[in-house]
C-alpha cells in the first residue's frame, strides 16, 4: 500500500494466476483485444511490466519512450511463463515506493504523472487479466478494490475524452451490471466477448 492508497500487488497477483492458466495449446487463440492472439497479449503484458518498473523509478529511455506498436509486441520468448512472473513481482514491488507516485514520469512514450501513471497500470492489469481470463475460459476474480479504482479512471478518462472510450465506443450496459462488466465495457470491450465456436 502507498499514500495514494493504490495497491498494485493484488491485480498483479491475480494477472500471474490468470497466466499460469493459460496452456501453451491456447498461445494463438483469439482475444477480446481483438488485434492480438493471446501470445501477442502476453508479450504486451511482459513489455508494460518492464516498462512501468522504469516508470516507476523515473527511469527514462527507450523501455518508457517506446509507444506500444500498432503491429503489436515483439515475439513472445520461449521462457515467457517466467518472465512474466519475474515481470509481475518486479513491477509491484516497483510500485510499493511512495516515490513512484510522485513527480512527473513517462510510459509507452507519453509524459505524465507518477499518481497517473500508476493507475494506468492498474488498468492494464485488469483489463488485460479479464482479456486472459476470457481467452482461456477462466474466471478473472480480480479484487474490488482494484475494480473501483479502475472503473473511476476509467470514467474520468471517458468523460475527458468527449464520451469516447480509450480503445473504442464504449459499449453499453445496464447501470446494475457488474463492476467488471462496466469497467471493461468503458474500454470498448463488450463484456458478452466470448472465444469464437464457445
Amino acid at each position: 500500500m502507498t499514500e495514494t492508497g493504490i495497491d498494485i500487488g493484488p491485480a498483479a497477483r491475480r494477472m500471474a494466476v490468470l497466466v499460469d492458466g493459460a496452456g501453451d495449446a491456447a498461445l494463438d487463440s483469439s482475444t477480446p483485444c481483438e488485434r492480438f492472439a493471446l501470445r501477442d497479449l502476453l508479450a504486451h503484458v511482459i513489455e508494460l511490466s518492464v516498462g512501468f518498473q522504469y516508470a516507476a523509478r523515473k527511469e527514462l529511455g527507450d523501455s518508457t519512450e517506446r509507444a506500444p506498436s500498432e503491429h503489436g509486441p515483439g515475439p513472445l520468448p520461449e521462457d515467457w511463463r517466467a518472465q512474466l512472473a519475474r515481470g509481475l513481482e518486479a513491477v509491484t514491488a516497483a510500485w510499493r515506493s511512495p516515490a513512484a507516485w510522485q513527480g512527473d514520469t513517462q510510459a509507452g512514450g507519453v509524459s505524465l504523472t507518477g499518481a497517473v501513471a500508476g493507475r494506468v497500470l492498474l488498468n492494464e492489469l485488469v483489463v488485460h487479466g479479464w482479456d486472459v481470463a476470457r481467452a482461456t475460459g477462466q474466471e478473472p476474480g480480480f479484487d474490488e478494490e482494484s475494480l473501483r479504482t479502475v472503473h473511476t479512471f476509467l470514467a474520468d478518462a471517458v468523460r475527458g475524452n468527449g464520451g469516447e472510450g480509450l480503445f473504442g465506443p464504449v459499449v453499453q450496459v445496464p447501470e446494475d451490471a457488474p463492476l467488471l462488466d462496466r469497467v471493461v465495457a468503458l474500454t470498448g470491450r463488450d463484456p458478452a466477448w466470448r472465444p469464437t465456436g464457445t
